[in-house]
């Protein structure tokens, strides 16, 4: 119960129901009869809202696309696991021996939903303006800057100019397959070329694993001319 009420301080909010946090913090690994999973849910669409909410008031003139790729840039899981660090909530979770061994602590993906969890929690208990606060103090201090020029990098895009440039070819994306509960799908993607495959990464979308996958192979490739 220490540990919980560290976190309370961290985090700015105290729990009424001390057995909600324990839930929100709890990830399916462990041995308990509840966890993390339904909150998860919850907390990914509050936070969906509030993000779009916030880009909305503070981009008046952006138009429904551009909207779309800012949200895109702060919703997801390296954009969470960022503002769960913040909260320090990998020091925190409940996670088997097993999740433990295999450097669980740091994942983004149990970071991210862990602190989607957290903010479903908090929604629970009082509802959405509480957590707007949090969330939104949260965002603006990791991210100082937040507009379509900082926060949105089209690595697909980038790395077809590279490979064109260098090589002649255009890269190719190949679907690997996909994960996860039908409202937290994750896909995996590979980009190739020749057939060769350069770089895989997973994302909550077949765009986002794609960017993501075109963004390693960029570090890949522009490693080589180091």
């Amino acid at each position: 119960m220490e540990r919980l009420k560290e976190f309370e301080k961290i985090l700015g909010y105290s729990f009424k129901d001390k057995e909600l946090l324990k839930e929100a913090l709890t990830h399916k690994s462990y041995k308990s009869p509840v966890n993390n999973e339904r909150l998860e849910f919850l907390g990914d669409a509050v936070l969906d809202l509030i993000v779009g909410e916030y880009l909305f008031k503070k981009f008046p003139k952006a138009n429904e696309g551009e909207l779309s790729k800012l949200r895109a840039s702060l919703v997801n899981e390296e954009g969470f696991a960022k503002l769960a660090n913040r909260l320090k909530i990998g020091d925190f979770i409940f996670i088997s021996q097993a999740e433990e061994n295999n450097h669980g602590r740091t994942k983004p993906s149990l970071l991210s939903n862990a602190f989607e969890a957290v903010m479903g929690a908090i929604y629970l208990e009082v509802g959405l303006e509480r957590v707007r606060e949090i969330a939104l103090e949260l965002l603006e201090e990791a991210y100082p800057k937040i507009d379509l020029n900082s926060l949105f990098k089209d690595y697909k895009t980038t790395l077809q100019e590279l490979t064109q440039a260098r090589y002649g070819v255009t890269p190719t994306y190949k679907l690997l397959g996909s994960s996860g509960p039908d409202h937290k799908k994750e896909f995996e993607v590979a980009v190739q070329l020749h057939d060769e495959t350069i770089a895989t990464a997973k994302g909550r979308s077949k765009k986002n694993a794609q960017q993501e996958a075109a963004k390693k192979a960029l570090a890949i490739l522009k490693a080589k001319d180091e």
